[in-house]
């Protein structure tokens, strides 16, 4: 049987819910049009529910892993 193939990410090239390009637009240090930076939110809103299966998984999965979530996001 053939070995599952993994993609290898850096330990630096990790991020979190924004890339760094969002963070610039959404700080208002990048300069684009008001239609780009709707559209960037749109984008970061679908992430926002895609965090919300997420949670899902993790409440089934790894509750330890979920509460550290809670604790950034719900403490900071």
């Amino acid at each position: 049987m053939e070995e599952a193939k993994q993609a290898i990410v850096p330990d630096d090239q990790y991020r979190g819910l924004l890339t760094e390009r969002e963070r610039e637009i959404l700080t208002g240090d990048a300069d684009v049009t008001d239609n780009y930076r709707y559209r960037v939110i749109s984008r970061v809103r679908t992430k926002i529910e895609t965090i919300g299966r997420d949670m899902d998984v993790l409440e089934e999965q790894r509750p330890d892993l979920l509460e550290e979530l809670r604790e950034v996001v719900c403490d900071e």
